[in-house]
């Protein structure tokens, strides 16, 4: 079995699991092993990136049905979103913050659910997985940290009934909601495949802190990932903070002045400063 890595080590529940410690790299696994459905929620700004092709690969070996979720629609320029449409199927394009496609996807959900072959229902009891009384679809939600996940499975349900937070991995624990009589979501933490995950490699923290997958407040070099954001994306960093620049050290010098983020001397704080740009980078401010 593969594994996988979550963006925090905290106790999860399944059904009547609230008492049950659970190992989260199982978790994923068990997600996918229990639902019939599975909603994997990207950016779509990174919709590749985002993907965890790992559990997908698993989701198609158990025959269980997938919908892609192309999340924060808002933040990606029109040109760009029309080079994405059709990449995966079946898929929805949704804006949390506009609330535009949540009514297609929860009509999709409502129709894939129909098609879903019966058998027996089962949950997770005990640390196994057990034949259960509830026939409701099960319909599991997997996704990158800080793709939206909590935000979508409130507006699904028409209720905030999971919890919201602007941090990489807020969601603490495995939630259940209902979408209707008959089917329920499972929501799950944040999970970042293994082959992307490193607490040392620096090439992987700036791939995943880019992306959403750890907060700009978390990380020890953010003059690094402001390195690697500058090589890709330097024209809307440029746009956004009207500014010109031929480095990252420049850019991040010339934006320290003008944000008067200095330190005795008048020397740029050049922490603060990167820290400032990965800021509105992740909350979508910088649009690339």
């Amino acid at each position: 079995m593969k594994k996988y890595l979550f963006s925090s080590r905290r106790t999860g529940h399944i059904e009547n699991m609230t008492r049950q410690r659970v190992k989260y790299p199982e978790v994923a696994k068990r997600i996918v092993d229990t639902s019939d459905i599975i909603l994997e929620v990207l950016d779509a700004r990174f919709f590749n990136e985002t993907r965890n092709t790992e559990l997908e690969e698993e989701i198609q070996k158990q025959k269980k049905k997938i919908i892609y979720v192309l999340n924060k629609a808002d933040l990606l320029r029109e040109k760009k979103l029309k080079e994405i449409k059709g990449k995966v199927y079946p898929y929805v394009i949704v804006s949390c913050v506009k609330k535009t496609g949540v009514k297609d996807l929860r009509n999709l959900i409502k129709r894939i659910a129909k098609t879903v072959e019966k058998r027996e229902p089962r949950e997770i009891k005990k640390d196994k997985i057990v034949i259960s009384k509830n026939k409701k679809i099960k319909v599991g939600v997997i996704g990158y940290p800080n793709t939206g996940k909590s935000s979508l499975l409130n507006l699904l349900s028409r209720k905030a009934g999971a919890g919201i937070g602007s941090e990489a991995g807020f969601t603490k624990n495995v939630q259940k909601i209902n979408l209707s009589e008959e089917i329920v979501l499972i929501d799950s933490p944040g999970v970042i495949s293994e082959k992307d995950y490193s607490s040392s490699d620096r090439e992987k923290i700036s791939k995943f802190t880019i992306f959403g997958g750890k907060s700009y407040t978390q990380v020890k070099n953010p003059d690094e990932i402001v390195n690697e954001l500058f090589k890709n994306y330097k024209n809307a960093i440029e746009k956004f903070y009207k500014v010109e620049a031929e480095t990252s050290d420049e850019l991040i010098e010339k934006i320290g002045q003008k944000k008067n983020f200095l330190k005795k001397g008048g020397l740029v704080n050049e922490d603060k400063t990167a820290r400032e740009i990965l800021r509105a980078w992740q909350k979508g401010e910088i649009k690339n």
